[in-house]
């Protein structure tokens, strides 16, 4: 197996020991888990990569796929994502060079969870190695299959309670799976043994409602540490036992978006949910006022018919966390709390964070044109984020200055998390408009194109190669 340490310390800018223990499983040039290497969503190798990308340019193969949200996983010869096919659960292996479908395993299940109305039964992406390729289904459980589609080991789960499904993806980390579920209830962070799926640890995050933000692992002056972004707070844990190492407050009432490790090795997120912003604050009346006016029956809670209107109504089902119908004081008061602590910011979290690190290691904070759910990109001195609406930033990774914002012809809502490879950043809309934009903070756009089908995955992107995956098709691109 080669090992390119230069990139692995390049994009993981983390130390030798994360590097070792990544890239004594995986090749450079893999892409790993959701956005790559460690999530820092850019092409390992750095190789040239065609400025003019769309359905019939620079396009090598195309494959036909069955409905995912997926993100592609790059291991090896091949290439592995989750999809849905008549009710069926698939785990698909393909391979890397031509697209061919390898294999395809079906992932058995009781009954179907509850979805997000443009949600999908496959949204996690799947992770692995040389050895295995793990696929998770909220609905399902684990699964671990060899890269020839054996299954090595399963490990149900599910359903949880939340009725936009599970979306946060596994994480793979050596010899460890780590797999964090943050649901309206009994939500938690997972570490178990890669070979067998047994259980190295499980933490309680009871307190933390529903969140899909996918961990990282993040080297924090020598301490390795999974961090997570969640209800109202940055977590950091204890790569070896779980335990909460520091947290940092202040942020959004929920979040989507997962972090990035900077080339510094300093943490960037983004946190957004609706009435976090400064301009557009979403205010909760009290419980107790509340009831007074609306308690018709007069039992002392509150019916989704009593309500008729206003934001705990149209988002009854979160607020009503045991799903009794029936929401009490403190469900009530819980959920008003997170519409006036929330709080939607860009920042990063500098080297060193331990216990409450809120005022002590928050490099900067920027509160503006936060994204909701597309995963901010830190490529090359310079934070990049993609909101809906097509608006793209570029904000300085060590001051956070703000350049001045560019609206893109796609204008749609963003749920493909940007990527980035030979001082490129490439970035797609749900209407399946992509958009080539030269790095730096001049915001160039270079090239632009239209898939004409919805796109929901991140794109993968190693040796110059970039994976597309559409509602219908996976595609590659890249120089001949």
């Amino acid at each position: 197996m080669k090992i390119n340490s230069h990139h692995c310390r390049g994009i993981l800018t983390l130390s030798g020991l994360i590097c070792g223990l990544i890239s004594t499983v995986t090749f450079a040039s893999d892409w790993p888990q959701f956005r790559g290497l460690n999530g820092s969503a850019v092409d390992p190798s750095d190789e040239k990569l065609p400025t003019e990308i769309g359905p019939d340019q620079n396009l090598l193969w195309t494959t036909s796929l069955p409905p995912g949200h997926s993100s592609p996983a790059i291991i090896g010869n091949r290439i592995f994502v989750t999809a849905v096919q008549d009710k069926k659960l698939l785990t698909m292996g393909l391979d890397r060079k031509t697209g061919r479908v390898q294999w395809e395993s079906e992932a058995p299940y009781d009954r179907l969870e509850s979805i997000h109305r443009i949600g999908s039964f496959a949204q996690s992406s799947p992770c692995g190695d040389s050895g295995r390729v793990i696929s998770f289904f909220g609905s399902s459980g684990l699964y671990a299959h060899d890269p020839s589609g054996k299954l090595l080991w399963k490990r149900p789960m599910g359903p949880f309670i939340n009725d936009f499904g599970a979306a946060s993806s596994p994480i793979l980390v050596g010899d460890r799976l780590v797999l964090c579920q943050d649901h309206d209830l009994d939500s938690f962070l997972l570490c178990v043994n890669a070979e067998t799926g047994d259980t190295l640890w499980k933490t309680d995050r009871s307190e933390f409602l529903r969140n899909s933000c996918t961990p990282i692992l993040w080297n924090n002056e020598g301490h390795l540490q999974i961090v997570v972004a969640a209800t109202l707070r940055v977590v950091g844990y204890d790569f070896e036992t779980g335990v909460e190492a520091w947290t940092v407050r202040g942020i959004s009432r929920t979040v989507i978006s997962s972090p990035s490790v900077g080339d510094d090795g300093h943490l960037y997120l983004a946190c957004w949910a609706a009435g976090g912003d400064e301009a557009e604050r979403i205010r909760v009346e009290p419980f107790d006022d509340v009831v007074l006016l609306k308690d018709i029956d007069k039992n002392g809670s509150l019916e989704e018919e009593e309500l008729h209107e206003g934001p705990v109504y149209q988002r009854f089902s979160q607020a009503d966390r045991n799903k009794d119908g029936h929401l009490t004081r403190s469900e009530y008061e819980l959920f008003r709390n997170l519409f006036d602590q929330g709080k939607n910011v860009l920042l990063s979290i500098g080297q060193g964070a331990t216990g409450d690190a809120t005022e002590t290691h928050v490099r900067w904070r920027h509160p503006k044109l936060v994204p909701f759910c597309a995963s901010p990109l830190l490529y090359r001195g310079f934070l990049y984020t993609i909101k809906d609406g097509g608006i793209l930033q570029c904000i300085n990774a060590q001051s956070g200055a703000a350049a001045k914002p560019l609206r893109l012809e796609a204008s749609g809502s963003y749920y493909s998390s940007p990527v980035a490879g030979d001082g490129k950043i490439i970035l797609i809309d749900e209407q399946g408009r992509l958009t080539v934009v030269a790095a730096g903070e001049d915001l160039q756009v270079l090239h632009t194109s239209d898939f004409k089908e919805d796109v929901y995955a991140t794109p993968a992107l190693v040796d110059g190669r970039l994976y597309v995956r559409t509602s219908t098709r996976i595609c590659c691109f890249g120089l001949k």
